[in-house]
C-alpha cells in the first residue's frame, strides 16, 4: 500500500510520509576557543575546537560508525572557519565515500573588524547592534548585518537544495547558520530573532520538498563518553 495512503488524513498526522526531499543535516561544529575564551570568532579568532570539542566529534563519529544513520548521504560540507573544517575531518570517518567540500556560504555570521577581539572590547570598541529595533544594522565595520547574514544562509540552502535534489546532504556549519535555517524552515522573515539553544556537534536536520519543509530531527547529539 503507498505510505500516503495509509496515513491518517493531514489534520491528524503527528509523522507523516517518509522523507522524499531534499534532506539537510546541520552539525554544529565542537566547542572552539573562541567559545571558551569569549572571542568575536572569525577566521582569525577562530582558534579552532578545544580538547573539549574534539571529544564532542569523536564522540558523534563513534555514533555515526556504529548506527550508520548516514550511510545514504550523498554530499559533505563545512563551512571555511577552522572549528568546521576540524570537526568535518574528524567526523569524516564514519561517511564513507564522501570528501569535504568547503563553502563560504555556511560560515558564522561575519564580524569584520571585530574578528578576534574578546567581546568586551568589541562592545566597547564597535557597540552592539540592536537588531530588535534595526536588523540591518552591521555587527561592525566590513561585518554583516542579521538581514544579509539571513539572506546570505537562505540563498545557501536554496543553493544546495537544487544542487541536490531528494537526497540526504551533510553540512559542519554554526550555530547562527543553523537558526538561519530553522528560520526559512518555519517560514520568518531575516529579523526575527529565534535565540535557539543549539548544542556543539548536534545534528539538526530539515527536509525540503516542493511545497513543504519539514524538521526531521533538532539538537540531536552523541553523549560523551566517561573519561
Amino acid at each position: 500500500m503507498n505510505e500516503d495512503l495509509s496515513l491518517p488524513p493531514e489534520g491528524f498526522r503527528q509523522r507523516g510520509p517518509a522523507p522524499s526531499g531534499t534532506r539537510l543535516l546541520m552539525i554544529r561544529h565542537g566547542e572552539s576557543r573562541a567559545n571558551v575564551e569569549g572571542l568575536a570568532g572569525g577566521h582569525k579568532g577562530d582558534g579552532g575546537l578545544t580538547e573539549l570539542g574534539t571529544r564532542q566529534a569523536v564522540a558523534l563519529r563513534e555514533r555515526l560508525a556504529m548506527s550508520r544513520e548516514l550511510d545514504g548521504a550523498t554530499a559533505f560540507y563545512t563551512s571555511t572557519m577552522p572549528r568546521a573544517i576540524q570537526t568535518g575531518e574528524i567526523i569524516a570517518e564514519a561517511l564513507p565515500g564522501l570528501t569535504a567540500e568547503t563553502d563560504e556560504a555556511l560560515c558564522e555570521i561575519g564580524v569584520g573588524e571585530g574578528d578576534g577581539l574578546t567581546w568586551a572590547a568589541f562592545v566597547e570598541r564597535f557597540g552592539a547592534p540592536d537588531w530588535e529595533k534595526d536588523p540591518h544594522a552591521v555587527t561592525a565595520p566590513g561585518g554583516e548585518s542579521l538581514i544579509g547574514f539571513f539572506e546570505r544562509c537562505r540563498d545557501a540552502i536554496a543553493r544546495l537544495v537544487e544542487r541536490h535534489p531528494g537526497e540526504q546532504v551533510v553540512l559542519v556549519v554554526h550555530g547562527g547558520f543553523i537558526e538561519q535555517a530553522m528560520k526559512v524552515y518555519q517560514g520568518l522573515e531575516g529579523g526575527v530573532r529565534l535565540r535557539p539553544r543549539i548544542e556543539n556537534c548536534s545534528m539538526t536536520e530539515i527536509e525540503f520538498r516542493t511545497g513543504r519543509r519539514r524538521l526531521l530531527r533538532y539538537n540531536d547529539r552523541a553523549p560523551l563518553a566517561p573519561e
